[in-house]
């Protein structure tokens, strides 16, 4: 399940992509347009940073841009970053991987199962990138609420 801390850094992160140009949002914007408690999405900001998504910049045109362009930041990336492996076995996991102490490895009849339901999962969650989002957003193909 998709954690709310993640769901904050989406609409942050969306937020940021659909701004134009190169002009840095401050905190307080983002928190009070996205409904994001403001101390909350400082420590969000700061893992983003950390992780290379996002910069601040100081100053009286100051805040925060994103620093990859959103185009290469998925929603696998984002989800993998704030809340973890998102594999539902850690048998299966990409970045995690551990074997299940109560396992038989490939032959396990639930490793299986997961595993056809996860690729196609982890397929979508790869291949949709803010920009995709954003784009389909502005073909009324979806409207972005996390």
């Amino acid at each position: 399940m998709l954690s709310q801390k993640a769901k904050y850094a989406l609409r942050a992160l969306l937020m940021l992509a659909s701004h134009p140009g190169d002009q840095p949002l401050l905190i307080s914007d983002i928190a009070e347009s996205q409904r994001i408690p403001k101390k909350f999405l400082e420590q969000i900001l700061l893992d983003l940073k950390f992780h290379g998504l996002v910069t601040s910049r100081r100053g009286k045109h100051g805040g925060y841009v994103l620093l990859k362009p959103a185009d290469l930041i998925t929603l696998a990336d984002v989800m993998r970053l704030i809340d973890g492996p998102i594999a539902p076995l850690p048998c299966l996991s990409r970045t995690a991987y551990q074997r299940c102490d109560d396992c038989d490895g490939e032959e396990c009849l639930l490793r299986q199962s997961f595993a056809e339901a996860h690729q196609a999962h982890v397929r979508v969650l790869e291949s949709t990138t803010l920009a995709l989002i954003l784009q389909r957003q502005a073909q009324g193909q979806q409207r972005v609420s996390l």
